[in-house]
């Protein structure tokens, strides 16, 4: 007798509403400020994300392009699982010691890891601190996304607006909201150093904590 094999439906498509309500989402916006960053009309969005309509190409551009986005989170919202057949990016990075982008402020070294790697919504760095006084940090840090430091020698004062300030040993860690203002002080009398990985949805983070970075370097 013959055997019959029966194959599992295919996962459905994301619906391009779903995918820009997902995105919209994912930055915090409503439609109005989708409208007015796009240049689309209010009721066109409506309608897409309620499957009410569709859209061209040329619009599907313009809408990518007005949310700092690629057209294929349109049809594959960043952060939605994953089909099982996806073939993995199998991206992979070795970071051996000395190797990386080294940037010194007044206040840290940053040794960012990894850099070959392009478009990475996680940032390794692994950090100096030097500052010991807020006044010699000057104004506090805040950027896109949440970060997590793990202290790997001496003592680190971590400073935030909406906090007590907190005392790490080595071996400790703290995990934070990075949009909230912060700072990291040495707060020993030998040298502090950290792993602080930073993470956003923006695949530009690197490059923002670099223009970061570089806009607290000491004149000269």
């Amino acid at each position: 007798m013959a055997t019959m094999t029966i194959n599992a439906p295919a996962s459905p498509r994301p619906l391009l509403g779903d995918c820009l309500k997902a995105a919209r989402r994912a930055r915090n916006l409503t439609l109005k400020d989708v409208s007015e960053r796009t240049g689309m009309a209010l009721s066109t969005l409506s309608k897409v994300e309620n499957h009410q309509m569709s859209l061209t190409y040329d619009k599907l551009l313009q809408l990518s392009a007005g949310l700092g986005m690629e057209v294929a989170e349109l049809f594959h919202p960043v952060g939605a699982a994953a089909p099982a057949s996806a073939v993995p990016t199998a991206r992979r990075s070795v970071s051996r010691g000395g190797e990386g982008q080294f940037i010194r402020t007044h206040a840290y070294g940053y040794h960012y890891q990894c850099t070959e790697l392009l478009g990475k919504r996680m940032v390794p760095i692994i950090a100096e601190l030097q500052a010991r006084t807020l006044e010699e940090f000057g104004p506090l840090m805040r950027h896109a996304g949440e970060e997590y430091l793990l202290v790997l020698e001496g003592r680190v004062a971590v400073h935030t607006e909406f906090y007590a300030p907190e005392i790490l040993e080595a071996g400790d860690g703290i995990y934070i909201d990075s949009t909230m203002a912060h700072a990291y002080l040495n707060a020993g009398a030998g040298r502090a150093r950290a792993i602080c990985v930073c993470s956003a949805d923006n695949p530009d983070l690197y490059e923002q904590l670099q223009e970061l970075a570089r806009g607290a370097m000491p004149p000269g």
